[in-house]
């Protein structure tokens, strides 16, 4: 069976710490695939904010929605690791871009890399909407 690989960027533009949580542990007493998906959704938001957006914003009804998403698992992660959390966007397309995930511990061991698609999205009509140019500008 092929394994899904994800190809990294040269460089990052952004990066997070998020410690790992009690919460976050399933019975392998390491960090579980859907926990790490929802530290991935923490970064996510916390990179559109750098970008100056939002993923939704309820006075617009405008947002994105995640269509796809790719995680590469490197190593185990535990209670009290401090994961940093690298992100950079591309791809850029009509409708959106890719986030690219890189993330390490706190020694600087590999964890993961994923791979999440973002389309621009309008809740109100319920349908895609194009990349607005100023921000096809910051992830191009």
């Amino acid at each position: 069976m092929a394994r899904v690989k994800v190809s990294l960027p040269e460089s990052f533009g952004f990066a997070v710490a998020i410690p790992v949580r009690i919460t976050d542990l399933n019975y392998g007493a390491h960090l579980g695939n859907d926990a790490l998906l929802s530290l991935l959704h923490e970064a996510r938001v916390q990179f559109l904010a750098h970008l100056g957006v939002a993923e939704f914003d309820p006075a617009t009804q405008l947002g994105f929605i995640l269509v796809d998403v790719a995680i590469e698992y490197k190593a185990e992660a535990f209670y009290g690791d401090v994961l940093t959390m690298e992100l950079a966007a591309n791809d850029p397309n009509k409708y959106g871009f890719d986030i690219v995930y890189h993330v390490k511990n706190q020694l600087g061991k590999e964890i993961a890399r994923a791979k999440t698609g973002m389309l621009c999205f309008d809740y109100t009509t319920r349908k895609l909407r194009s990349l607005p140019p100023e921000l096809a500008a910051k992830v191009g």
